[in-house]
């Protein structure tokens, strides 16, 4: 076996930061983060909507989503608290972010619908955000997954800041090749969470959480009603909210990633309680979030 740190939360909750609900009272929403989601292309701007509304439930103060110009209406309409920075494409992503423009952000969430025709501007968005938290999901994982330097651009951001993969098995199996059986998908798992600096989250049943140094958080919240669209969208930005709140980095990657983990299979545990199974959908796992936070 690999060598780890395995922590399953079985009974209680993992490390509950104080930026959750214990906030001072002269506080405001710069205190709770600047998130940045690149996400959304035509037809799938469904995926950038639930996960904006997920961050926003989660907490981070301020939220700019970057869509396509096809994407402003149904993000200024279906998500009114976010604020939208819009791409000179119509259809995709397509815009080259600039340090400066990051600056102004503490994390940035890339991945949700987005489709796999940026591969320039995703390459782009890693060097200029050495120093972001970060969490990338989907098609984010999906171009990553075609470029030769995929380690050393992640290795950048993770060993400088807090930064989260959350491939499902066939993005996991594109970024890092196939494996013969479950042991050595979680070793290598184990290697490239390590190797990158990163946290790897592998989503499933008993989602697992590899560090880069060695832990192994193994979830037990969540049910077979999380298997529908837009599920993962919804962790995506639950991750981001966590990471823009961050300041000072009080959690490391991987307790980052558990968190939401967590959170995020809890929240579809409380909505079974008042419906089927069969009947969640992503949505339902954003409402109840402001329970699982409680």
């Amino acid at each position: 076996m690999f060598s780890t740190t395995i922590q399953t939360f079985l009974d209680g909750r993992p490390v509950w930061p104080d930026f959750l609900n214990n906030r001072p009272a002269a506080s405001h929403k710069g205190d709770y983060g600047h998130a940045l989601l690149v996400a959304g292309s035509y037809g799938k701007m469904g995926a950038a909507v639930l996960a904006a509304r997920a961050c926003l439930r989660m907490g981070a103060g301020l939220l700019t989503v970057h869509v396509p110009r096809r994407g402003v209406d149904i993000l200024q309409t279906a998500v009114p608290e976010a604020m939208v920075s819009i791409d000179e494409d119509e259809c995709h992503w397509t815009h080259r972010f600039t340090a400066s423009e990051l600056s102004r952000y503490d994390a940035v969430g890339i991945g949700p619908g987005l489709g796999t025709e940026s591969p320039e501007a995703l390459r782009t968005l890693l060097h200029q955000a050495v120093g972001k938290p970060a969490v990338i999901d989907a098609d984010g994982l999906n171009m990553l997954a075609r470029m030769d330097d995929k380690a050393d651009l992640i290795h950048a951001l993770g060993s400088k800041a807090p930064t989260v993969l959350t491939p499902h098995a066939k993005e996991f199996e594109r970024l890092f090749g196939t494996t013969a059986n479950r042991e050595e998908r979680e070793r290598l798992q184990c290697e490239m969470g390590k190797k990158m600096e990163c946290a790897i989250v592998y989503k499933g049943h008993y989602t697992q959480v590899a560090g880069s140094r060695g832990e192994w958080f193994v979830n037990n919240t969540g049910n077979p009603g999380m298997a529908t669209a837009g599920s993962g969208d919804v962790l995506t930005g639950v991750i981001l909210a966590i990471l823009a709140q961050n300041k000072d980095y009080q959690l490391d990657a991987a307790l980052c990633a558990s968190l939401g983990v967590w959170i995020h299979g809890k929240s579809a545990d409380l909505a079974i309680e008042k419906q089927s199974q069969c009947s969640l959908l992503a949505g339902d796992i954003v409402k109840f979030l402001r329970v699982a936070t409680m």
